[in-house]
């Protein structure tokens, strides 16, 4: 399995960054796109790198924010005829505190554009293609919340009031290959720590949502808690470089993972 960074809060190698992610995967049998960044600029970073997006067989997005989900209109233009797998509450509004909207651009909440055939909205597990298996939020609330990491400040609109959230709209993708669990997560809102328990991959790929934490005895804990499992992570995104390169002191198999970089597991 190969894994290229299209877009990611960092860069070593001179390519335009914003805050977001963006990832192309090559199974031994599909060519995905994991999240599309807050713009096109995947598109063009896919170009720089080599990367055919009209070669992708689908998309996955995982969770309706912003920076995760903003090129799928792009996505939809250049490639005419993948499916794109999200949940269906993607297009319910997501705030930052009160006042800031981290939801997807109004223009993709039109009808004509959310009743698009090729949006495929998810609400229970489903294999999207050999080995490679879908979980919104709402298939593992049959799992324990054993760690309440909180909400980090965001919030939901629910009966017109804005409450805290409660991440209904984040799925995780599992892809088994070659005897190797690999799940990705985009932001892992519900908690890292929960995420990695329920799934127990051999490697995960994604945010932590940690980028708001001091590295202080509390990180230090959830790394510990981390590295205690089976697993080498290639974080990302909202993880933070400074908290990641805090914990990497208390983790054996921690990597970052930034725009233009490939992994092969």
């Amino acid at each position: 399995m190969k894994i290229t960074s299209l877009v990611e809060n960092t860069c070593s190698t001179g390519l335009p960054v914003e805050h977001g992610l963006s990832l192309y995967i090559e199974t031994e049998e599909h060519t995905i796109l994991f999240d599309m960044g807050q713009s096109d600029l995947f598109v063009r970073n896919a170009e720089e790198l080599g990367v055919d997006l009209g070669r992708a067989d689908f998309a996955v997005l995982s969770h309706g924010h912003y920076d995760h989900g903003g090129g799928l209109a792009k996505f939809l233009e250049i490639n005419r005829s993948a499916p794109v797998y999200l949940s269906c509450h993607t297009f319910e509004p997501h705030y930052n505190g009160t006042e800031k909207y981290i939801g997807l651009d109004s223009s993709l909440l039109d009808s004509s554009f959310a009743e698009n055939e090729r949006l495929i909205f998810t609400d229970k597990a489903i294999e999207i293609g050999k080995g490679i298996t879908l979980y919104p939020v709402s298939e593992t609330g049959r799992y324990p919340m054993q760690y309440d990491m909180g909400t980090g400040g965001l919030n939901m609109v629910s009966d017109g009031k804005i409450v805290p959230e409660d991440f209904r709209h984040e799925q995780y993708m599992v892809i088994e290959e070659n005897g190797k669990r690999i799940l990705f997560s985009g932001c892992s809102h519900k908690g890292i720590l929960n995420i990695v328990s329920w799934f127990e991959p051999d490697v995960l790929i994604g945010g932590f949502h940690f980028s708001k934490l001091e590295p202080d005895d509390r990180l230090k804990e959830y790394a510990e808690i981390l590295d205690s499992h089976d697993t080498e992570y290639y974080t990302c995104h909202c993880t933070g470089v400074r908290q990641f390169e805090f914990m990497k002191s208390y983790m054996k198999k921690l990597n970052y993972l930034a725009e233009g970089e490939v992994v092969i597991i």
